[in-house]
């Protein structure tokens, strides 16, 4: 079995306040995530060592973006997003 057969995926979107690089205007930006949350049962088809993976699975937020774009009308560059974690176990 796959990781994906252990989790229920969907998108959503949770505010983040980031300065640009280049005019240091700091903003709230709205960043999407992947939710993955651990399914309530397995499947019937899976093995003892799925059924040991599944034991050690936690649910967990996967960022999507990497680059927003400044909100300030002057400066409009994209920049990297670089104070937040990529990978966060809720």
């Amino acid at each position: 079995m796959e990781e994906r057969d252990f989790f229920d995926e969907k998108e959503i979107l949770k505010p983040a306040n980031l300065s640009c690089f280049f005019c240091r205007q700091s903003a709230t930006y709205q960043i999407r995530w992947l939710e993955r949350t651990k399914k309530r049962t397995l499947k019937g088809n899976a093995d003892e060592r799925d059924r040991a993976r599944y034991q050690k699975a936690r649910s967990y937020l996967l960022r999507r973006d990497d680059f927003v774009q400044c909100q300030n009308p002057r400066c409009r560059k994209r920049f990297e997003i670089s104070g937040l974690q990529s990978v966060v176990f809720l």
